[in-house]
């Protein structure tokens, strides 16, 4: 089966999803069937020459894993059509913080990525080069409300340190697929369970375990926040399969494919 991102007529200049769609019902059903395709109604010949051009460079961009290339191609609501094809290069992360401004510190970044958990703490090992040797082989990013509060403000307090490469919001896409609500109402809806130890826990009671270990250093207070984090971080990658899948079949099924 093609996978999403081979499919997506976004990518080139002035065709929205309309078009696309249109394209995908006439049987031009991704790169390939397009450029193998002399005549495309709608579409004159210089410029349908443009466009073959341009796919010929995303197919080689996305040949050599040059993941980067898309930011700039295609709009950040549509970058989860890149996940199948870079399942085994995602970054899952999560933040934890003080408080909830974006200048408050952040005292644990936990990361998943190739089958490894990284848990980088505040006063520990939580610096810009741990960071970015963490998230340096990382060709996506999935987060859950990354875009308005982790990578804002790992980008404050660690400028660059994230690399820009393609970025899930599983918060916007959880949406278009018929989840509403926060990560754990949404894990709940899934049927994915937490750990009893921290399947209660609230974002609040991550500020106030973080605050304790500060004033007594207390291991069970940091280790709880550790096991919080994990799960947060770690749920996102069944969610994001699951959403992929589901916003995949209602593009297809929309355009009756």
């Amino acid at each position: 089966m093609t996978i999403m991102i081979r499919r997506t007529f976004l990518i080139l200049p002035a065709l929205g999803k309309k078009r696309e769609t249109n394209l995908w019902r006439e049987g031009i059903l991704d790169w390939e069937d397009f450029r193998s395709t002399a005549r495309i109604k709608g579409i004159g010949a210089a410029k349908k020459s443009e466009m073959d051009l341009l796919l010929a460079r995303a197919d080689s961009s996305l040949a050599a894993k040059q993941s980067e290339y898309f930011c700039r191609i295609l709009p950040s609501v549509e970058h989860w059509r890149m996940l199948d094809n870079f399942w085994e290069d995602v970054a899952y992360l999560d933040i934890e913080t003080s408080g909830r401004s974006r200048y408050a510190e952040v005292t644990v970044v936990g990361i998943y990525t190739k089958g490894q958990m990284i848990s980088l703490v505040k006063g520990q090992d939580l610096n810009f080069q741990n960071l970015a040797a963490a998230l340096k082989d990382a060709k996506m990013l999935v987060t859950f409300n990354g875009s308005s509060f982790d990578l804002p403000i790992l980008e404050y307090h660690f400028p660059f340190a994230v690399p820009k490469v393609p970025h899930c919001d599983l918060r916007h896409a959880c949406r278009r697929a018929g989840y509403s609500g926060g990560l754990k109402s949404i894990e709940k809806q899934m049927g994915l369970l937490r750990e009893r130890e921290v399947e209660y826990m609230t974002g609040e009671e991550a500020v106030y375990l973080w605050h304790a270990w500060q004033r007594s250093h207390s291991k069970n207070a940091l280790n709880l926040l550790l096991k919080y984090n994990e799960e947060d971080v770690m749920n996102l990658e069944p969610i994001a399969h699951k959403t992929y899948r589901l916003l995949e079949q209602q593009l297809l099924e929309e355009a009756k494919i």
